[in-house]
């Protein structure tokens, strides 16, 4: 079992709420990790916001395979934020020896090319770093995107806290939508890329459960994008088949939940859109998951997700105020940083609900 939860507000705030708000549910994971993503930044890299911002944690040797490959690609490093760090023996972390947040510019080349273009080179360049550092043994890269930060480290969500200052509220580290789990992957061997969430070209989702169709997802999904790789965890499958759905086939949000979990054929058959939601259960077959899990997603355009299996059988509850909307796998959770909320209005995803929080924290529900 995990733990997952994700905050959406109207001010910036800082990983400090997001810790408390998984804190109250540590008997529902394991202490064996912490991973984060901050999207829509502000602190140390509000001026940046449409610079592609490169998350890695990585040896000496690594930061300096990294700065050649950019150097030599046209990237031009125009800031960077470096944690300061606590080294103290008694802290429980698998720390790595060097963590990298950097702002680039593009290569000149690309300055007039399409969004689209500059996309797929910042999507390459970050399958490229994660080859060049995975061949020596020298570092992860997480991801390379504008406006997105991304840490993920081994042991104690509360030591890793610890170690990176993310107890402080300094102002230097903000945003307005996170999403964090606090547990590594240890159905598996423990690697760092398998920890949730997972990110690719401005997708982030993360989930508590499993994927039993783990194998044939992954079978397809090989063959449907060159991001679509490692396969650490189950869960990935969950990301690559948003991304899918909505980035490559460019269908609205509603029909994910169709492809994860469709209807039963008879169902379906009494629906007027019966015909296009056949279409989709007999094309995407490999890509519907089953097990019980939960998924929260954010989006590029800073859209929130959550939605659950087909048979309700992991918890997930979304609640808020005028100022902040959060999603949790306990109601402790939300206690801990609402407690003032209208727990009247408080959410339980039902098994055919899509849930999606605007950016003007509007909440809607979309049934299956």
């Amino acid at each position: 079992m995990c733990r997952i939860g994700s905050i959406k507000s109207r001010s910036p705030v800082a990983p400090a709420r997001a810790l408390h708000l998984m804190l109250p549910q540590q008997e529902g994971h394991d202490n064996s990790g912490f991973a984060m993503v901050m999207q829509d930044l502000e602190g140390a890299f509000r001026h940046y916001k449409d610079k592609p911002l490169l998350s890695l944690a990585c040896t000496p040797r690594g930061v300096q395979l990294v700065n050649d490959y950019m150097e030599q690609k046209g990237f031009v490093q125009i800031a960077q934020w470096v944690p300061d760090v606590v080294r103290r023996p008694d802290l429980r972390i698998s720390a790595m020896p060097r963590y990298v947040f950097r702002n680039y510019d593009y290569p000149e080349i690309y300055r007039y090319r399409t969004q689209e273009e500059r996309d797929d080179l910042l999507v390459d360049t970050r399958l490229a770093l994660r080859a060049l550092l995975e061949e020596s043994n020298d570092g992860y890269v997480y991801s390379f995107w504008p406006d997105v930060l991304t840490l993920k480290e081994i042991g104690d969500p509360a030591d890793i806290a610890t170690y990176f200052r993310l107890w402080n509220d300094d102002g230097r580290l903000e945003a307005r939508n996170i999403v964090v789990q606090c547990r590594q992957n240890t159905n598996y061997d423990i690697v760092r890329y398998a920890a949730h969430p997972f990110f690719l070209q401005g997708y982030t989702l993360c989930a508590n459960g499993e994927n039993t169709f783990h194998t044939k997802n992954t079978e397809l999904q090989r063959s449907l994008h060159r991001g679509y790789i490692g396969f650490e965890s189950d869960s990935q499958n969950f990301l690559y088949t948003l991304h899918y759905v909505l980035h490559e086939l460019r269908w609205p949000i509603q029909y994910y939940k169709h492809v994860i979990t469709p209807l039963p054929f008879a169902e379906m058959a009494r629906r007027p859109d019966h015909k296009v939601l056949t279409l989709i259960r007999e094309s995407l077959a490999h890509l519907e998951i089953n097990g019980p899990n939960a998924i929260i997603g954010l989006l590029p355009d800073g859209n929130m997700l959550a939605c659950c299996d087909s048979k309700k059988l992991r918890p997930m509850v979304i609640g808020g105020d005028e100022n902040t909307v959060a999603i949790s796998s306990e109601v402790c959770g939300l206690n801990a940083i609402l407690p003032d909320r209208d727990t009247s209005r408080d959410i339980y995803p039902g098994e055919r609900e899509t849930i999606v929080i605007d950016n003007n924290l509007e909440v809607q529900r979309w049934k299956q």
